[in-house]
């Protein structure tokens, strides 16, 4: 057993403590052998069950899940530390040094009275900051880690700010039509059905950006009433006595449309 010093309260420096004794010879095994590659997974669950825990509005459990994606960002910043890159010292500074850059308006001379004049400064300043000269460099720093629905609405954003855009929602709900009309097409080929589809997808996001929907939580609305429907369908065939498995599809879709008429 290790020397440790218990408290009745930690802090931020407690926690990087931790984890480089946790990553230490005389610490775990498990912690030592894990590599960015071997976490990268950990950090994107973490975050999703951080998000899920805003949207039950509970403290608590956000409380528990803001730690467990800041213990991610600790051992990250370890590993670079034990590589001799960078600390967790290091990565405090540049995020502070980012903020004071793009709040000129808080920590500078420049005025911006909405968060329009707020977003627009801090769009220029970002892309001068990264190198991004043209807007097609500026889609290509979005990145491609992101859920595709999510990624192409950035994409589309970044368009439109130049002016290339549907005027309104009725140019993006024709193109959405036309591209179901060529993924019919090749679905009927058997030839570009992939990338008919990724034209489909694409089009279904700018009619939502159009209309002010996000496109993520549109389709993780239509999963949950899908699966609330779909049980509806499964309790019925059992107060019928029958299986699922046994029933034929059109028999199956008269409960579903039953379920959708509750």
């Amino acid at each position: 057993m290790v020397d440790f010093e218990y408290k009745s309260r930690y802090d931020i420096y407690d926690l990087e403590r931790i984890v480089a004794l946790l990553r230490s010879e005389r610490g775990c095994p498990w912690d030592r052998e894990q590599t960015h590659e071997s976490i990268r997974r950990n950090f994107l669950e973490e975050a999703y069950e951080a998000v899920e825990a805003i949207d039950e509005k509970d403290p608590g459990h956000l409380r528990e899940e803001l730690g467990d994606v800041l213990i991610q960002i600790v051992f990250h910043a370890r590993i670079e530390e034990e590589q001799g890159s960078f600390s967790l010292g290091d990565v405090a500074d540049a995020i502070c040094k980012k903020l004071i850059y793009r709040h000129p308006h808080v920590f500078g001379d420049v005025k911006a009275e909405s968060s329009d004049e707020v977003m627009h400064n801090w769009d220029q300043l970002k892309r001068l900051e990264k190198s991004q000269p043209t807007t097609s460099s500026a889609m290509d720093s979005v990145a491609s880690s992101l859920p595709a629905l999510w990624r192409a609405e950035k994409i589309q954003d970044k368009a439109k700010k130049v002016g290339f855009d549907w005027p309104d929602v009725s140019g993006a709900l024709d193109k959405l039509f036309e591209e179901a009309g060529e993924l019919k097409d090749a679905v009927q080929s058997g030839e570009g059905i992939e990338e008919e589809l990724g034209d489909l997808l694409f089009s279904a996001v700018n009619v939502a950006r159009f209309t002010g929907v996000d496109a993520e939580d549109a389709l993780h609305a239509a999963c949950v009433k899908f699966v609330k429907r779909f049980k509806y369908v499964e309790q019925e065939a059992m107060n019928m006595g029958r299986r699922l498995e046994d029933m034929t599809l059109e028999e199956m879709d008269r409960l579903y449309a039953k379920a959708k008429g509750q």
